[in-house]
């Protein structure tokens, strides 16, 4: 039987979880509709044409894998759990201005600078969410991979969460691991280059290392977190 003190970081996160879980789950959603707004607006409204990015030997190692779609998808979900897991308004307000700045960062690189991924010899109609996802996702925002800073950015994000309510280890890594596949499923469906990839772990990087920089990395004792 697991000891109480065991339990106890669940009981923290469930806390955090259900503290303004209305606002947060209404900010989430009004965040997104914003995003892709903005997002395809910039995609139709480029100020050049777009470079082509170069492919890498190492491009090469990953295999396309269409069964990937289902692990680039679950991004949505993956950074929507830093907001879900605030503990209270003024962190949730500092975490969606910090995620906010990085969307719009990439956003103004794809405006301004705009990339596409090379033309590949691949019979997407073979691949109906492949080529549905091709269908509406204009050229333009290549490089950084928006896709795998996001990522980054709510790991960075998620450990540090993990970190204060006591998580174990393993919930940790497995955080970790789930990051991973994201960015491996951006070149294994052929969404994304190498360099892409790179570029956007590191933009994503460096918007957690801004945004972590006054947060408390010590784990808290409290079970239950205040709301205001």
């Amino acid at each position: 039987m697991t000891p109480p003190s065991d339990r106890a970081w669940a009981r923290r996160l469930y806390s955090r979880f259900t503290t303004l879980w209305y606002l947060k789950a209404l900010g989430t959603t009004v965040f997104m509709v914003l995003f892709f707004q903005a997002y395809f607006r910039v995609q139709q409204h480029p100020l050049r044409e777009p470079f082509t990015m170069p492919m890498l030997a190492i491009d090469d190692w990953v295999p396309f894998t269409p069964a990937g779609f289902a692990a680039y998808v679950s991004l949505w979900v993956y950074v929507s759990l830093p907001a879900a897991f605030m503990p209270n308004l003024r962190s949730l307000i500092v975490q969606g201005l910090w995620t906010a700045a990085l969307c719009i960062f990439c956003l103004l690189l794809f405006w301004v600078f705009p990339t596409q991924t090379p033309v590949l010899d691949i019979d997407w109609s073979q691949h109906p969410q492949l080529a549905f996802m091709k269908s509406v996702d204009a050229t333009g925002n290549a490089c950084p991979s928006l896709h795998v800073a996001s990522a980054v950015y709510a790991a960075f994000w998620l450990h540090r969460i993990f970190v204060q309510i006591g998580a174990p280890t393993l919930l940790r890594w497995l955080s970790v691991l789930q990051c991973a596949v994201i960015l491996w499923s951006t070149m294994a469906i052929r969404q994304h280059v190498f360099l892409d990839v790179v570029a956007g772990a590191l933009v994503g990087a460096l918007f957690a290392w801004l945004s972590l920089r006054g947060s408390s990395p010590v784990p808290v004792t409290a079970t239950r977190v205040s709301a205001g």
